[in-house]
């Protein structure tokens, strides 16, 4: 057991940190439905945005343990986080505007669209060592 965690020790961390951005997505995107300042797919962009933004400082610093090239990164966590975002868009549209599904339980859905599609991507490109 203590080996395996040992091998995915960088993913478990990357799905911890993971989990605070999804917090701060989620609770931004459920204030701003539930008070009907935006619209579903604003509220998503916008919760996505901070919690893409959180969970980059956490992975550069915690995770990977990236000093170099912030900004460079930083572009390239969001153009990751971007494939990530029209993936949930999708995933949004089909649940909630074609299946009639609710707005929080088809966010929560999402999640498990982008997960291992940014990790494997962010891990190759945005946090390759130098």
């Amino acid at each position: 057991m203590k080996n395996l965690l040992r091998q995915n020790r960088q993913f478990l961390l990357y799905c911890v940190i993971g989990f605070s951005g999804v917090g701060l997505d989620f609770g931004i995107y459920s204030l701003l439905v539930k008070t009907g300042t935006l619209d579903y797919q604003a509220a998503n962009a916008t919760g996505y945005a901070s919690g893409t933004l959180l969970s980059f400082f956490l992975n550069a610093k915690f995770n990977f343990r990236v000093t170099d090239k912030i900004a460079l990164r930083l572009l390239s966590f969001f153009g990751v986080a971007l494939l990530g975002y029209f993936a949930s868009a999708a995933t949004l549209q089909l649940l909630i505007g074609h299946f009639g599904f609710d707005q929080y339980l088809s966010k929560a859905a999402t999640l498990f669209v982008v997960v291992g599609l940014q990790f494997n991507l962010n891990r190759l490109i945005s946090f390759r060592k130098s």
